[in-house]
């Protein structure tokens, strides 16, 4: 007995198939990777520390942000009624292995939205939990 194919069948075996070698070398990346050479870091550490230095209390978050970019890490806490918002921007190089962590970060600290200090001083200030 033979077997019998519908024309409609033929016709999604051959867009299955041809979708499927179409679609065999395509890669899809889902995030860019941007390494920046050391001097590009030192550069960029530089202009944190001068900023950071000509910061004044009560300057916005918003006024930082656009003045710094995006944080490195942001924390953000509320006690006794005031909301602390940490900003963690990357100021020096103590671990050459490429990636920021929070000791090469001056923490910017702020109260309901304005800065209060810098530094860990600053963030000592914070009250804690008890």
């Amino acid at each position: 007995m033979r077997s019998f194919v519908a024309p409609k069948q033929v016709v999604a075996l051959m867009t299955v198939a041809a979708l499927s070698l179409g679609l065999s070398g395509c890669i899809i990346v889902t995030e860019t990777e941007h390494r920046q050479s050391s001097s590009e870091v030192a550069d960029k550490e530089q202009r944190n520390r001068q900023i950071i230095a000509s910061l004044q209390e009560s300057t916005s978050v918003a006024t930082v942000e656009a003045e710094l970019g995006v944080p490195e890490f942001s924390d953000l806490v509320t006690r006794d009624g005031k909301r602390y918002r940490v900003l963690y921007y990357r100021t020096q190089r103590v671990h050459a292995d490429g990636n920021t962590t929070r000791d090469e970060c001056t923490p910017l600290v702020f109260k309901d939205g304005q800065l209060i200090g810098t530094g860990e001083l600053a963030v000592a200030q914070i009250p804690t939990n008890n």
